[in-house]
């Protein structure tokens, strides 16, 4: 497990907390649309449903492997 900190919205500092698989995951699918991380995370939280941001990740990396298998 591994605890993240990151701006969201370049205002809003939190933590997030992934399993190390999710966390590369996160990093591989930020690479590939050319976005830091924390541009991704502000993307995810502004379109999740979830009230919790670390779960709102894992589902955008599930559906993300699901769609690009």
């Amino acid at each position: 497990m591994r605890k993240i900190s990151v701006i969201i919205a370049n205002r809003h500092s939190t933590s997030i907390c992934l399993e190390d698989e999710f966390y590369d995951e996160l990093k591989k699918l930020a690479a590939a649309r050319q976005m830091s991380l924390n541009a991704l995370i502000t993307e995810i939280d502004a379109q999740r449903s979830q009230a919790n941001l670390s779960s709102a990740i894992r589902v955008y990396i599930l559906r993300c492997l699901q769609q690009n298998p």
